[in-house]
């Protein structure tokens, strides 16, 4: 019997090495297609990802796909997307602190605001569109509060990893639009985590529920107080640069504890990922550059299976009961929100109108951290699978959206001027 039992192990040790191994292959097919398409590699593999599951059930049956992955393996293969989601959210997270920390350029408040409130507002519309319609399946039955201050965040969130990634492919990192619109995008998911905090808070449903969450969220700021202490001490610091390897590996088990602990309490691992991702100390002269990046990269290795994790919990189960009315809307509302407040908050700081588009443009860029958010939603029960599908769409969509209209655009600015306009403005040059 044991050894039949340990037979049985190493089979599912070995069908999750293969299972992850088809879901690398598959994350590579992905940003073939992506940079075929002149696209970030991210989007490919967010896209074949999310959709190479319902793919599968599609030609070949559910039967297929729960032979593929039957369900101790994927259980399996969901922690392990867990855990790489996490390792992930800690670079990401320290890096949004060291940026956050620097100096501040003129017009960035107001770039954020406009990207920030009037994408709320469509958020609360498109909330108030579920609740008008009586979309019970998008509803659900989380709190009131909870569920349209979760919509709106969900609306208003701007990616930086994916927009950092685009301006670097197009060369606009040192531009004042790359920038300013960079810059933004990091106090907008400052403001963003917040409110994603409150929003889980308000999902208990009760005053008893706001006190848990609150003391769960205290448990998760004194962890990440003592885990920045301990980085900033003489021992941690020489320590780091003798072994950086050892270093990484010692970050990556405080990650996952922290982040596990915050979930038994009831709160989203996220937020406790993006805790010890904010306390690591930044700056040149901080020798955790070199760790956290190995930590990011091991994440980053491991996301392709969140986005099938994603795939087949989400979208498998909900399309017949999401309406393409609401994916319509999830769409048109999330381009106008960002779109049209990101012109005018860049105006309004002072930004030519040339620089003004392509802000508006950049801050719609949505990509893996509206999954992020998505996510911790789901997991806690505010967020449906069909309102998560619609949003989902929406943030592919408005990502994929953005290399094109830059292109358009610079197309436009390098249009020749014909006609009356062109003859008045040679006369004028005379």
């Amino acid at each position: 019997m044991e050894t039949l039992r340990l037979l049985g192990d190493a089979t599912r040790v070995a069908h999750v090495l293969a299972a992850l191994a088809v879901i690398l292959l598959i994350a590579l097919a992905g940003r073939a297609l992506a940079r075929t398409l002149r696209q970030p590699v991210v989007i490919g593999e967010i896209v074949v990802g999310l959709l190479c599951g319902p793919a599968v059930i599609a030609l070949f049956g559910r039967g297929a796909l729960d032979a593929a992955l039957p369900a101790p393996v994927f259980d399996v293969v969901k922690l392990i997307s867990q855990a790489g989601l996490v390792l992930f959210l800690v670079g990401l997270a320290h890096q949004l602190g060291a940026e956050h920390g620097g100096p501040r350029r003129g017009g960035t408040l107001w770039v954020a605001a406009g990207a920030l409130a009037p994408p709320l507002i469509t958020g609360l519309m498109l909330a108030g569109l579920v609740l008008v319609t009586d979309d019970g399946a998008a509803r659900g039955s989380a709190p009131l509060p909870a569920f349209v201050l979760m919509v709106a965040v969900s609306m208003s969130i701007t990616a930086v990893p994916v927009m950092a990634r685009i301006l670097a492919d197009r060369g606009m990192t040192r531009s004042q639009a790359g920038q300013t619109a960079l810059a933004a995008a990091i106090v907008i998911d400052a403001v963003g985590w917040l409110l994603l905090t409150l929003a889980i808070s308000l999902g208990k449903g009760s005053v008893d529920g706001l006190l848990h969450s609150a003391r769960a969220l205290a448990f998760g700021v004194l962890c990440a107080l003592a885990v920045r202490h301990g980085l900033r001490t003489r021992t941690a610091r020489a320590a780091c640069a003798r072994l950086p390897r050892t270093a990484a590996l010692t970050l990556g088990a405080v990650a996952l504890t922290v982040a596990l602990a915050m979930e038994h309490l009831g709160m989203t691992a996220i937020l406790g990922a993006a805790l010890v991702g904010f306390a690591v100390p930044a700056g040149q002269d901080a020798p955790w550059e070199r760790p956290v990046a190995a930590v990011r990269r091991a994440g980053s290795l491991l996301a392709p299976a969140f986005f099938v994790v994603t795939g087949i919990t989400v979208l498998t189960g909900s399309y017949a009961d999401t309406s393409w009315e609401l994916i319509a809307a999830a769409v048109v509302l999330g381009c106008l929100g960002k779109g049209l407040g990101g012109y005018l908050g860049a105006r309004r700081g002072g930004r030519s109108p040339r620089t003004a588009r392509q802000v508006a443009v950049l801050m719609n860029t949505r990509g893996l951290t509206e999954l992020i958010a998505l996510q911790a939603g789901l997991s806690a029960g505010i967020l449906t699978g069909p309102i998560v599908l619609a949003l989902i769409v929406m943030a592919l969509t408005t990502t994929a959206m953005t290399g094109p209209l830059l292109n358009l655009l610079d197309r436009g600015e390098r249009r020749p001027v014909t006609g009356p306009l062109a003859v008045a403005t040679e006369s004028s040059v005379r």
